[in-house]
């Protein structure tokens, strides 16, 4: 049995995930990153991935992950293939550091980017929707990824819309204005949880 503490953490690209998940250590929870365990799998499949997307993906020996991303975001089916390819040599590792930590009998998240995009292959019954509104989202996708208004616009809108998200969700934080305030409600979700548990 595996997901048995968990709770999903997941929002949209440009909402700040990962500024919670840094938050929610400092508060002594453990979270298991899908996007780290991707990387880690993209590693083990070079020859297959060769196949599928060309050498230009390598750079350095290694998988180019910026050039990967702009073929597949640019192609539902490559996308598609490219999922299929790594999503169960994911969620076998996830699937693992899941049934340990659920030993010890505590919460922790797990950080799934496309949780509800992907509901079906994780059964988790709790979520927390990192939320900030789509115009926000663009701007910092913008401003992190040096990306133009339209690359912006076409890598949030490949998601689910994050008012969808926000529909969903079990527990929301709100991310809409700055640190101190993301920080306040990252410390309001905590107690909640403690209260709930």
């Amino acid at each position: 049995m595996a997901f048995v503490n968990a709770i999903a953490l997941t929002g949209s690209i440009g909402t700040g995930k990962s500024t919670v998940c840094s938050l929610l250590k400092l508060h002594g929870y453990t979270i298991i990153d899908l996007d780290k365990i991707s990387h880690q799998v993209i590693e083990t499949v070079h020859k297959e991935l060769i196949d599928l997307f060309g050498d230009s993906i390598i750079s350095d020996n290694k998988v180019d992950r910026k050039i990967l991303g702009q073929i597949v975001f640019q192609n539902k089916k490559k996308l598609e293939d490219l999922e299929e390819l790594i999503h169960p040599l994911i969620k076998k590792e996830v699937t693992l550091k899941s049934q340990s930590l659920d030993k010890l009998g505590v919460n922790y998240f797990i950080d799934i980017p496309l949780f509800f995009e992907k509901e079906s292959s994780y059964q988790i019954g709790k979520s927390v929707v990192v939320y900030c509104p789509k115009e926000t989202q663009i701007q910092r996708v913008m401003k992190r990824d040096s990306m133009e208004y339209n690359e912006a616009l076409n890598r949030v809108e490949i998601q689910l819309d994050i008012e969808e998200k926000k529909k969903r969700a079990t527990f929301l934080i709100d991310n809409s204005k700055n640190i101190g305030s993301l920080t306040e409600n990252v410390n309001s979700f905590v107690a909640k949880i403690k209260e709930s548990k």
